[in-house]
């Protein structure tokens, strides 16, 4: 009925459902490339499926759909983008390689745990892809705040917590009561523990503590400068 429509605006009303079988969406639309469903009604995952049955599909707007609301905006672009395989513009922004291979092992990661009866036919497909992927690990990437660390001078040795945001120079003046030297008196030195390669001078008293990547168990030793 409409071999030549290349784009689709339904955009702004309340279309519900896409009710259309499959191979009547294929007939009736041969030449669709571009479908816009913004704002629109649709609460189902089975609507977004059937995108698929426009042979040409390759851009889609889908904001402001209630069926996306619950979800965050990476899971609503990614599980969306992993649905539609041969579209290549979603929401206006263009869908790279590497965009699409990282929402389909989302997508996989995102299922894992769901019981088998429940997770949708896709997820078979891109298990078939890319094999049983295991949900990923979660990494905490703060920055360390603070080390406990061995303070070493001449023959004492003390154990203390010192804060990583601070400078050398803030550093010194937390050591002046336990090696009794003034801070300008004072040569300090970091040994890591696990490095290969001995002491490292700790110099410029202005460098941050966490640039010298300080970390528990790691010594800091102290040298008077009139040694």
């Amino acid at each position: 009925m409409f071999p030549s429509l290349d784009t689709l605006v339904l955009a702004n009303n309340h279309l519900n459902a896409i009710e259309e079988p499959d191979d009547s969406l294929a007939r009736l639309f041969p030449n669709l490339r571009s479908i816009s469903l913004h704002k629109s009604g649709l609460q189902s995952w089975e609507d977004i499926d059937k995108l698929n049955s426009f042979p040409k599909l390759e851009e889609v707007r889908l904001l402001g759909i209630p069926l996306l609301q619950p979800y965050s905006t990476e899971e609503r672009r990614k599980l969306v983008i992993a649905r539609l395989p041969s579209v290549s513009k979603l929401n206006g922004s263009v869908v790279t390689d590497d965009e699409r291979e990282d929402s389909e092992r989302f997508f996989i990661r995102y299922y894992v745990a769901v019981p088998q009866e429940e997770v949708p036919f896709r997820y078979h497909e891109l298990i078939t892809k890319y094999g049983k992927l295991e949900p990923l690990a979660e990494v905490d990437l703060r920055p360390q705040s603070s080390a406990k660390v061995q303070v070493h001078f001449n023959d004492q040795v003390e154990e203390m917590s010192i804060r990583l945001d601070q400078t050398v120079a803030e550093l010194k003046k937390q050591l002046k009561s336990l090696v009794q030297l003034p801070p300008s008196s004072m040569l300090l030195y970091h040994f890591d523990h696990e490095a290969p390669f001995g002491p490292e001078e700790m110099k410029y008293s202005s460098r941050a503590l966490h640039s010298f990547g300080i970390r528990d168990g790691d010594k800091i030793y102290v040298e008077s400068k009139t040694k």
